[in-house]
């Protein structure tokens, strides 16, 4: 039955990489589930203090749901190996924009008190969603998809690439970003910190068995750190005072934040302090409708980005197009609606799902194991817990990802310098903007204005025009509300 739903020889996979690859993905994904909920209540912010009103153990509940449903119908519709759920950057935006700008207006309207601002945010997601959902429905974002050239594809899977390996390289702590006048980023030369050696193991770990090519190399990395830090974390303590009572030591992610599960199993929160609860009439006041582009925008392109990079990687796009691209869009957008009405907030394709694909998840049946381990997490989240919220474990599969991603720079027609330069602007905005969206949006807004200027303007499609002055129009009007 599987063999012919995912067809599964005709993708040169198994069932056995299938899941392991879903298992990879989820590893390099299950942060979410932790650090959502820290943020849509307010305590990943620590000393600011942040008071959302959101219940801590509800969004947990509704980040897996919702991550769950969105996944498996990208499995069973559209049968790609993408993973889906809540996404970053849209999760601070909701706490830092949209929350403080309902507030405000419910204060001036003299509404404190009848509803919440968190009620009001999850109103603007829902309505967001819902316009994903028309979009993906009447197949615009298919149109988009198929107008990007060959080489700007490849050049979103490089981007994307870049931005998982230092989104792992920043994890582990191996770089860090510094204030002005000091280099926006630099190394810690601290490689004996407990943090950088269950990095270098798992990384070196991985990096063998890869280029060994032992199945499972990812996940073999995962377990092999976990189990490094797990050592770590009960012998440190035992050794000499003057190697414990460092500040190596001490001040480590290991020592404060890591904590090793002492139990497997846990009941599901509840989901109902914010399941139904959003607020749709406040939500589409006219001070909240620029929220509701912003967050139309940010799903558009985001997933947009990471759907044809994680595609391209995985050797999905044919003649030149996505097949069953209309399936893909609509499950990130059922998904947000869903969450929203559960309480989270938007959900879109995960960047992390390039780690399954490396390892070897070409199907839909790499997404149903992702989804429903997001549904086992929910009674397992001790366990998970201690994996994903430790970031020195699960960053050497996003550094192994990110450079095998690299590959697709060959595929880039560099003798067209009309090609190569909006390429080049989304391969280095993507990192260097911590953005797919906005480093996305320079390539597309260079590519059609150098094709015109070198009488290339035939080669470019009609919607390429459109989404240059849709990314100007964001970049300006939209873009800049953020800051």
């Amino acid at each position: 039955m599987l063999e012919r739903f995912f067809q599964l020889r005709r993708h040169g996979t198994t069932v056995r990489t299938e899941v392991l690859a879903g298992v990879t993905t989820f590893l390099t994904m299950a942060y979410i589930i932790f650090v959502q909920p820290a943020v849509l209540s307010g305590s990943y912010f620590g000393k600011a203090n942040i008071q959302t009103g959101l219940d801590f153990g509800a969004v947990t509940t509704a980040t897996c749901l919702a991550a769950a449903l969105a996944t498996a119908i990208m499995a069973l519709l559209a049968r790609y190996p993408i993973g889906q759920a809540p996404g970053m950057g849209e999760n601070f935006v909701f706490v830092l924009s949209v929350l403080p700008a309902a507030d405000t207006m419910l204060q001036t309207q003299g509404l404190a008190g009848t509803t919440t601002p968190w009620q009001v945010g999850l109103g603007v997601v829902f309505i967001a969603g819902l316009l994903f959902l028309a979009l993906s429905l009447f197949g615009i974002r298919e149109v988009l998809l198929d107008a990007i050239s060959p080489s700007m594809r490849n050049a979103i899977a490089i981007g994307i690439g870049l931005f998982i390996a230092f989104l792992g390289l920043e994890g582990a702590g191996l770089v860090h970003g510094n204030a002005p006048p000091a280099p926006p980023v630099t190394l810690d030369p601290h490689f004996n910190s407990p943090d950088l050696i269950v990095f270098f193991f798992g990384l070196f770990l991985t990096g063998i068995l890869f280029a060994r090519r032992v199945r499972g190399a990812i996940v073999l990395g995962i377990l092999g750190a976990t189990l490094l830090a797990v050592g770590l974390r009960f012998g440190l303590p035992l050794l000499p005072e003057g190697i414990s009572q460092s500040a190596l030591v001490t001040n480590s992610k290991l020592m404060t934040q890591f904590q090793v599960a002492d139990h497997a199993v846990s009941r599901p929160p509840s989901l109902a302090p914010t399941l139904l609860k959003m607020d749709l009439v406040h939500a589409l006041s006219w001070q909240m409708v620029p929220f509701i582009l912003i967050f139309l925008f940010m799903d558009v392109f985001d997933t947009l980005g990471t759907l044809v990079g994680v595609s391209e990687q995985a050797g999905l796009i044919e003649d030149g197009k996505l097949p069953r691209a209309k399936q893909a869009f609509v499950s990130d957008a059922v998904g947000t609606v869903a969450g929203a009405a559960m309480g989270t907030s938007t959900v879109t394709s995960f960047i992390e799902s390039a780690a399954g694909v490396e390892q070897g998840g070409r199907t839909g049946l790499t997404a149903l194991v992702v989804s429903g381990l997001f549904l086992l997490a929910l009674f397992f989240s001790p366990v998970i817990a201690m994996i994903g919220s430790y970031p020195a474990v699960t960053a050497p599969a996003l550094v192994v990802v990110g450079s095998m991603m690299i590959r697709n720079v060959t595929k880039i027609d560099w003798s067209n310098y009309a090609e190569s330069l909006p390429c080049f602007l989304i391969i280095l905005g993507i990192p260097l903007t911590y953005s797919i969206p906005d480093g996305l949006g320079l390539g597309l807004i260079a590519y059609p204005i150098i094709k015109l200027a070198t009488g290339q303007g035939r080669q470019v499609k009609w919607p390429m025009y459109i989404l240059a002055v849709v990314m100007v129009a964001y970049f300006i009007c939209v873009r800049a509300r953020l800051h």
